[in-house]
């Protein structure tokens, strides 16, 4: 079976029993947090707004660690990192350091249709936070008191010439925190987290921005990294590529999180013509083969994420015209239905409750079966770009759009 390591050593049951949503995606990276207690619905004034934040541009999600907050955003040509007390939303500390937005001319994508960032979210690891901005910036902060403990500027450490802006989060593995190098050909690198070393760059595979994933396959260890016409499995140990397979898109730009099911699959889709793919995985003689199972175009993620829930693929599906919410059947890609309730849009599974944000600002609970999608409450919270995925700890959900931040009671 495919199955998220804890890369710091814990489990994401004992992750969710700290209250903790310390990485992109939650406790196993895959936006399903089975300890949550979200309600049904909310009155119809809108749910309790705890507090509300002006933060500033960027679309990190945020992170929870115990009472502490941690995010990201931009001011002027500086990014910031910035932990923020989660029952007031009052800052407690920032980490900032310039960051101009043109390198080169290298970020012309990202800027001309999703602005400056950050795009990452950091990561939180026994009291550090490692955060990566989008010149390649990647940082080693205390996370009680944001002292910087190491850095390393990627663009100059690997002399990166071809990358277009570095929008996937980091993730730890053992000692080390994983990182890909942008959208450039020269892979990815570990570095150990205490010292800051290098522990190891991987072989080299022209990357999409899209964030890695951590899976096992018959007791070994696996990441599973995007690139810009294909999705490979490397050695988290080493860099070393161990299969690949497929998925051209127009401009490289696979964006969404794989994700990981029953059976030793694995399903991914894009926008640009890329569509959506099923594959599964096999080792025999220690090699690792993927058979695809099918494709189609009937789902195409642009940024947002999906869910597999039930033998149910759901995610939005569309780039540039309209979007819709479609559901997929997991076994064999056919659309079971599509409705257009809500624009592009990012979800957390919260034991069984779906809490979703979408691009126009609209905060909502919903659940959805082989039948369709079934809105519970919505409320429009947010504005416009609103591209940042709930995070849900307990009863409580954080979401923030371009420019602010907001924590909402959604005890029963």
């Amino acid at each position: 079976m495919l199955g998220v390591l804890a890369g710091a050593g814990m489990s994401p049951h004992a992750q969710d029993a700290r209250a903790a949503w310390l990485q992109w995606g939650g406790p196993a990276r895959d936006f399903h947090i089975g300890s949550a207690s979200i309600a049904k619905n909310w009155p119809q004034a809108g749910p309790k707004q705890l507090w509300r934040q002006e933060l500033g541009e960027g679309y990190s999600s945020v992170l929870v660690d115990g009472d502490t907050l941690v995010t990201m955003y931009r001011r002027g040509d500086e990014e910031v990192v910035v932990a923020l007390d989660a029952r007031t939303g009052n800052r407690r500390w920032e980490h900032a350091y310039r960051a101009p937005l043109l390198h080169n001319g290298v970020f012309d994508v990202w800027l001309n249709s999703a602005g400056p960032g950050p795009y990452s979210t950091p990561l939180i690891v026994d009291g550090t936070v490692f955060s990566l901005g989008v010149n390649g910036h990647l940082r080693a902060l205390d996370l009680r008191s944001g002292t910087l403990r190491w850095s390393q500027n990627l663009v100059e450490r690997f002399k990166l010439t071809d990358f277009n802006g570095f929008a996937a989060s980091p993730l730890a593995y053992g000692s080390t925190v994983i990182v890909p190098l942008g959208s450039s050909s020269q892979g990815v690198v570990a570095f150990d987290r205490e010292s800051g070393s290098l522990s190891w760059q991987g072989d080299s595979i022209p990357l999409g921005p899209g964030s890695p994933v951590l899976i096992t396959l018959d007791g070994e260890d696996q990441l599973v990294v995007w690139g810009q016409q294909e999705f490979a499995g490397v050695n988290p140990k080493n860099g070393h590529i161990l299969w690949r397979h497929p998925h051209p898109t127009e401009i490289g730009l696979n964006i969404s999180t794989p994700v990981r099911g029953p059976g030793n699959r694995l399903f991914v889709s894009s926008a640009y013509g890329g569509g959506s793919r099923m594959i599964a995985l096999s080792k025999a003689d220690g090699r690792v083969t993927p058979r695809e199972m099918w494709s189609n175009s009937r789902m195409r993620l642009h940024f947002g994420n999906a869910l597999w829930i039930d033998g149910l693929i759901v995610g939005t599906s569309g780039d540039f015209g309209p979007a819709f919410m479609v559901g997929l059947d997991a076994e064999t890609g056919a659309e079971l239905w599509r409705e257009r309730s809500f624009a592009r849009a990012q979800m957390v599974d919260a034991n069984g409750t779906l809490v979703i944000v979408d691009e126009d600002g609209a905060v909502a609970l919903a659940s959805v079966s082989r039948d369709g999608l079934r809105v519970h409450a919505r409320s429009e919270l947010l504005t416009a770009n609103a591209w940042t995925p709930p995070t849900v700890v307990g009863g409580t959900v954080f979401v923030r759009d371009r420019k602010h931040i907001m924590a909402l009671d959604l005890r029963p």
